[in-house]
């Protein structure tokens, strides 16, 4: 049961994820019902403004009922609010709480929504797919490929990975093992007839039949325009992988350190390893329902690796930056067999691996971000980030004295971490895990920006809808202090 207290502190932390105002009932409420069902659950509150004032109308005894009937006849499946009349004193409120529901999407009116922030979003049709399969726990890479049957997987190919899986210890098989029998208790096909998308793309003989889309475009560009080296790459997914990392090479620098070890060092413009990890993550993760190929774009002073299908649902960029958070693979059989042939290492560990690599190469901490429908990640050279002479760096980096590193608070410290590349407010939120928009305004965004450690995108229309936040070189300079 609310009370009156409760809703005086809800009305005092404002709208967020999990809390909206709504002045009176209507199709808007409704909706704001199934993005908390899809999301993480919240609360409305009828009969308070925007700005949280109560609006003091008088609200009748049986509108409750009448709230909850409208809610439940109108969503697929039915959303059931919790629903309490609360005395606020010269006024009364109306909170309908929803709790989040495991069978998603819900929908209203043919349409599904989801919270981002303290709005309401449409779903787009992807994240409705991805959102049904993660909450029935189904793979998209599970899928039943039509018209595809035994003939078309290549045995040799399989006997090739068992060979590789049990010589690395990941699995035992044995030689005399039917590679079929094998395929089916991976669970990668069905029956002769029933071959799913992971078996075509993994050990096809035509992996790109039907799937056309299931290739890599690597390119080498000068200047944007000038393409100087490009290549479709195809095949299965496991060739992809050593094939994509073989034309990223040929397009590299290196250069030779003697170090008076046996061997010379080979110092690559980027880290192989971390390279291998972006490309693994591309190939084995992306969506393969979207008909974008997978993009390599090599610049002057930036790699870019661009994968169909932004992160998986219920992952956001924050979630990647730490290092124990949990593994949501979008295609797991396909994760599967990449782990048994020891391409994937941990679950969970690839985007460590990659930061840290760059860290020890002294290049500066790779960009990630949903970008365009998909996943992007940016490579950059030390000396494109820095934009700065020497001389101007150095006076930088004097500027962060210890007296401004103890003035700067724990939630600025951790903005400061989480920032990577240019970020939207929406995901700023999402990825510090914050509820209410007010507390990330005041603490986190308002003192960072008044530092100088952050800076707006669109200074000239700081409450435009595009608006994102950036480190400033004080902002990076206090990271690299730091973690000196």
């Amino acid at each position: 049961m609310l009370t009156a207290d409760a809703i005086q502190t809800l009305l005092r932390a404002g709208e967020g994820e999990t809390l909206e105002f709504k002045e009176r009932f209507g199709s808007d409420v409704i909706e704001t019902a199934v993005a908390f069902a899809n999301t993480r659950g919240g609360t409305i509150l009828i009969g308070v403004r925007d700005n949280g004032q109560l609006v003091g109308e008088p609200l009748g005894k049986e509108v409750l009922r009448d709230y909850v009937n409208r809610i439940a006849t109108a969503t697929e499946p039915a959303v059931v609010a919790a629903a309490y009349r609360v005395d606020m004193g010269p006024a009364e409120v109306l909170a309908l709480h929803v709790s989040e529901v495991p069978l998603k999407p819900v929908a209203t009116r043919g349409r599904c929504y989801v919270r981002a922030g303290s709005t309401t979003r449409v779903m787009p049709a992807a994240d409705i797919a991805a959102m049904h399969f993660a909450s029935t726990g189904q793979s998209m890479d599970a899928l039943i490929e039509p018209r595809k049957t035994r003939d078309d997987i290549d045995l040799d190919a399989v006997r090739s990975y068992m060979r590789r899986a049990t010589q690395l210890g990941r699995r035992h098989f044995a030689e005399h093992d039917d590679p079929w029998q094998v395929l089916r208790k991976l669970e990668l096909v069905q029956s002769d007839q029933a071959i799913t998308r992971a078996a075509i793309l993994l050990f096809g003989k035509t992996p790109q039949s039907p799937l056309t889309q299931a290739v890599v475009h690597a390119g080498r560009v000068q200047q944007l325009i000038h393409i100087m080296d490009q290549r479709i790459i195809d095949g299965s997914l496991i060739a992809q992988v050593e094939e994509g990392l073989a034309f990223i090479q040929k397009n590299l620098h290196v250069r030779f350190e003697i170090t008076g070890a046996p061997a010379r060092q080979e110092i690559w413009d980027y880290p192989l390893v971390a390279l291998r990890e972006a490309l693994i993550n591309a190939i084995c993760h992306r969506d393969y329902g979207n008909t974008a190929d997978i993009q390599i774009k090599i610049l002057e002073r930036q790699l870019q690796i661009w994968s169909p299908g932004a992160l998986p649902f219920g992952v956001d960029l924050g979630d990647l930056l730490d290092p124990m958070h949990a593994s949501h693979p979008r295609n797991k059989l396909i994760a599967q067999v990449f782990f048994d042939l020891g391409l994937i290492e941990r679950y969970g560990g690839g985007i460590q691996r990659i930061l840290s690599a760059c860290q020890q190469a002294g290049l500066p901490q790779p960009m990630l971000e949903n970008f365009q429908g998909g996943f992007r990640i940016v490579f950059a050279q030390a000396a494109l980030t820095e934009q700065m002479t020497p001389q101007v760096t150095d006076q930088v980096t004097d500027q962060v004295t210890d007296q401004v590193t103890d003035q700067v608070t724990q939630e600025v410290r951790r903005l400061l971490h989480t920032l990577v590349g240019e970020m939207s407010r929406a995901d700023i939120q999402m990825a510090l895990g914050l509820r209410h928009l007010p507390h990330l305004r005041q603490a986190y965004l308002r003192p960072a920006l008044a530092a100088g450690l952050i800076e707006m995108t669109l200074p000239d229309k700081p409450n435009s809808r595009l608006q994102c936040y950036r480190l400033t070189a004080l902002g990076r300079a206090l990271l690299k202090k730091e973690r000196a």
